[in-house]
């Protein structure tokens, strides 16, 4: 009983010498770009806190546990101009972060990695959604929180297919990420059994349609556009630049459900998500920051959440330890998505189910039943193991 007595204060000694010490701050740096890039509809306008903003949620998510480990969790934000110096930004930043989380184009974001890469900082992609980033260009100092397009068309593909609409008429538009885009929707139909039976291509001419005769001319012009092709079940818009897809919808020559750009949209989070406890995770961020969480603020809350969990795992403040397990079997992350999400050891991607919304609610969630996989369904989204071009170095 006496022993008892003396280890019972021993212990209680050391536990209030660990509370009195200071706790152990690990710095999140946020480099993203300056700036919004503006949408056809006025109600979907990003907010200048997009992305970040998840991150600050995330911040004070991982307090909430770290007080009880000694550990404080501490953002340092940094917004890049077309005309700044990204690599030396991200330099100054990595002097006092360890890890970083990033938006910014793919070149950007090539140009950051390979000026970190002697420097053990890891970056958190959660801005861009390129496959090469994944692949022929993958970095083994970036982890992937964004999905890719292979991913989103995947998701859509595999629902469109559920359906039993396989006969697609595919609209691309004519810049080169919404050639990316449609490059992912053609891989996903022969992927899955679905048929594209005619491409058409909208030119961006410029100009306005938000003029006193723009919904006329709209609609005048969408259903010309789409007149006269082969039967098809759905529309499938690749349209990333933000030029035409949003016209489409109620406005085709033959009455078709539109998805891709428009319509039926792949995401990996949407306002109206409330499945698996997202509510809670939703009323939380509109409490903070007076406007509902988008998928970048998603991906930012995911990549610093998996910062929080490694480090509260680990018990560690060590950055190569953190590291090391985010990179293990051993990780995992919940995320109000039904499932643990995981990293694909091949290219740092992180595997995750992706919503198919409509603008107001949530229509599905992918991967779709029946699209089966040996090791994980979530792996039938995206490029696969046996089919990487990934090399980490």
């Amino acid at each position: 009983m006496f022993r008892w007595l003396i280890g019972t204060i021993a212990l209680s000694m050391m536990a209030t010498g660990a509370l009195a010490a200071d706790p152990v701050e690990i710095h999140i740096g946020y480099l993203g770009h300056a700036g919004i890039k503006a949408t056809l509809s006025l109600v979907e306008q990003p907010a200048d806190n997009d992305g970040v903003a998840g991150a600050r949620l995330a911040i004070e998510d991982n307090n909430t546990t770290g007080k009880f480990l000694n550990q404080r969790f501490v953002l340092d934000e940094v917004k890049v101009k077309d005309s700044d110096d990204v690599a030396k930004m991200a330099s100054d930043l990595a002097s006092h972060n360890d890890y970083i989380i990033t938006d910014l184009p793919a070149d950007a974001l090539l140009k950051v990695a390979d000026a970190l890469r002697d420097r053990g900082t890891v970056l958190l992609n959660a801005g861009a959604i390129d496959d090469r980033l994944r692949e022929q260009d993958c970095r083994a100092n970036i982890i992937h929180v964004a999905p890719t397009r292979s991913m989103l068309a995947d998701a859509l593909g595999q629902y469109l297919v559920w359906k039993q609409w396989k006969r697609w008429l595919l609209v691309v538009g004519s810049h080169d990420q919404d050639k990316l885009y449609a490059d992912a929707l053609r891989r996903a139909a022969t992927r899955f059994g679905a048929k594209i039976v005619q491409e058409r291509t909208f030119e961006d001419t410029g100009g306005a349609r938000r003029t006193d005769s723009g919904v006329t001319l709209i609609q005048r012009q969408m259903p010309v556009f789409t007149q006269q092709a082969p039967a098809y079940d759905v529309l499938v818009a690749a349209d990333e630049s933000e030029v035409f897809a949003n016209y489409l919808p109620y406005r085709t020559w033959d009455p078709r459900p539109v998805a891709g750009s428009a319509g039926l949209v792949p995401t990996s989070w949407d306002a109206a998500h409330d499945q698996w406890g997202a509510v809670q995770l939703q009323s939380r961020f509109v409490k903070l920051n007076m406007r509902h969480m988008t998928a970048l603020d998603m991906q930012a809350w995911t990549a610093a959440r998996m910062i929080g969990e490694a480090t509260s795992r680990t018990n560690s403040g060590d950055p190569k330890k953190v590291i090391a397990f985010l990179k293990s079997k051993d990780f995992s992350i919940a995320a109000f998505k039904g499932t643990r999400l995981t990293l694909r050891d091949w290219n740092l991607q992180l595997r995750q189910p992706i919503l198919l919304a409509d603008g107001r609610m949530v229509v599905s969630v992918s991967p779709q039943e029946g699209f089966l996989h040996q090791v994980s369904e979530l792996d039938t989204l995206g490029v696969d193991r046996p089919e990487t071009k990934c090399k980490l170095q």
